[in-house]
């Protein structure tokens, strides 16, 4: 069947005008002069295959960008060059490293660069470069940054600086290279911080019974800390066995370790795991008697979670006002509130929610316009969603950080209410950035044709066409098929 114009309208996948803004540039290109040809194409009017239409186009999309981004990545030396010779200004070593995003560009060369210059390097400029880099989860970059350091021998490490290059290999290569590291150090540096740095390598990659065993030895040296049960727990609610969890609370203020926030939040939300409401409650009661703690925003979240699972809608709202009374100018406890009463159908304290968070924090972030977004399509709120998602996309069209990931929250949000038009709309925005598309839009794909009765062995084949394999969260998504059939 042909398609005619209220097909092309209502199915709204040939929007040129984002192919052309990334092609327009390389329209000599005889693979973009194709591109652009079959992007006028429309794949099927037909509803079952809206979904996979688009996931072909956003695809296609994805093959402009990378000609672009290459291209980009070439003529960066070059312009930084241009700019270094016309430009008086002073620049600092952070300022020339910071800019490589990219995980496949060295930080090496600028390094080496900078001091066949003879310009200066402080140690402590280094170490704030690495602590910068992890924060922005740039760990491939901060390592390398600290191996160069360490390799030119500009700071002598001290056990901390260990523990941060023991935790960035883990990161990277993973708990193994990261247990060589360890064992390679003398015994000096091996004490409480190197040792709790291991730990967490094992703890993040699941490796129970090497963190156990680690566990046993930082006991019999000494080095327990309230951080090292917190790992513990953590490893138990990450394999599914909470029901240890509240042991190792007792056994923490056994051994004259004060619990902090975060151990009891983990308590909290074990019991509330299995809906074990009255012992969670009694719990929650110690925190808050504890004259140590400082009570958080974060813990009456948990708590209201806990609530709403058990379906115990008083005291989930109750408990949610706790919560709010000691939000400040905390965007995310904002994101988190009016997601939780999103979930409660509390549509006045959502958008009342959403006005005190515009007024409090001064600069929004793409978070928080996609948690309203989230919030709003949940409460069947398209109009005011649609508001917000124009934020969202103003912020795109500005260039201020917008991420693939807040976009495709916002998806997920708009396929499961059905609407695939405005799913498109968002998605179109996502593959227009870095990293946008891949897997995580097939996962939203997958999602959306369940949640809407669809079969989804198309959606299986075009997402092995661009070469991803299914993973365990893949495998997850397809149980939810089975479970609804």
């Amino acid at each position: 069947m042909k398609p005619n114009s209220a097909n092309l309208q209502s199915v709204h996948l040939c929007n040129l005008q984002v192919i052309v803004r990334f092609a327009k540039p390389f329209s000599q290109n005889p693979t973009l002069k194709t591109l652009l040809k079959q992007s006028t194409i429309l794949i099927s009017n037909t509803k079952d295959f809206k979904m996979l239409a688009m996931a072909s186009r956003l695809r296609k999309l994805q093959i402009v960008k990378s000609l672009i981004e290459n291209r980009s990545y070439t003529t960066a030396t070059i312009t930084r060059s241009e700019s270094d010779n016309s430009s008086q200004k002073k620049v600092s070593l952070y300022s020339r490293i910071s800019p490589l995003g990219n995980p496949n560009l060295a930080m090496t060369p600028e390094l080496d660069d900078w001091i066949e210059k003879g310009k200066k390097v402080r140690p402590s400029e280094l170490k704030q470069i690495v602590h910068d880099l992890r924060k922005r989860k740039r760990y491939h970059h901060a390592l390398e940054v600290s191996e160069w350091m360490n390799k030119k021998g500009l700071s002598v490490f001290t056990p901390v600086d260990h523990a941060v290059q023991i935790d960035l290999i883990g990161k990277v290569h993973g708990f193994l290279e990261a247990e060589k590291y360890f064992n390679a150090l003398t015994d000096g540096d091996k004490n409480d911080k190197t040792y709790g740095a291991l730990l967490h390598c094992y703890v993040r990659q699941r490796e129970t019974e090497k963190s156990l065993s680690h566990f046993q030895k930082m006991k019999e040296n000494g080095f327990l800390s309230s951080v090292t049960f917190n790992d513990i727990m953590c490893l138990y609610i990450r394999n599914n066995q909470t029901d240890k969890v509240p042991d190792l609370l007792h056994e923490m203020k056994t051994n004259g370790i004060s619990p902090d926030n975060l151990s009891y939040r983990m308590c909290i939300n074990s019991y509330g795991d299995k809906i074990n409401i009255k012992e969670m409650e009694n719990v929650l009661k110690e925190m808050e008697n504890d004259p140590k703690i400082t009570m958080d925003w974060n813990t009456y979240s948990v708590v209201a979670n806990c609530y709403i699972k058990g379906n115990n809608i008083d005291k989930a709202n109750e408990t949610l006002k706790k919560a709010e009374k000691l939000v400040e100018k905390d965007g995310l406890a904002y994101n988190h509130l009016i997601s939780l009463n999103s979930r409660l159908g509390n549509k006045d304290d959502v958008l009342r929610l959403w006005n005190l968070q515009k007024t409090a924090c001064k600069r929004l972030i793409n978070r928080d316009y996609s948690a309203i977004v989230k919030s709003l399509v949940r409460l069947g709120e398209f109009e005011e969603a649609e508001k917000a998602e124009g934020m969202l996309g103003k912020l795109l069209k500005d260039g201020r950080g917008t991420s693939p990931g807040s976009w495709g929250s916002v998806v997920a949000g708009y396929l499961k209410k059905g609407d695939v038009r405005a799913a498109v709309r968002c998605m179109e925005a996502a593959v227009s950035l870095p990293g946008g598309g891949g897997r995580g839009m097939y996962h939203r794909l997958l999602q959306g044709c369940i949640n809407g009765g669809k079969e989804v062995g198309r959606v299986l084949d075009e997402m092995k066409a661009d070469g991803i394999e299914e993973d365990e969260e893949t495998k997850k998504i397809l149980v939810l098929q089975k479970n609804k059939v």
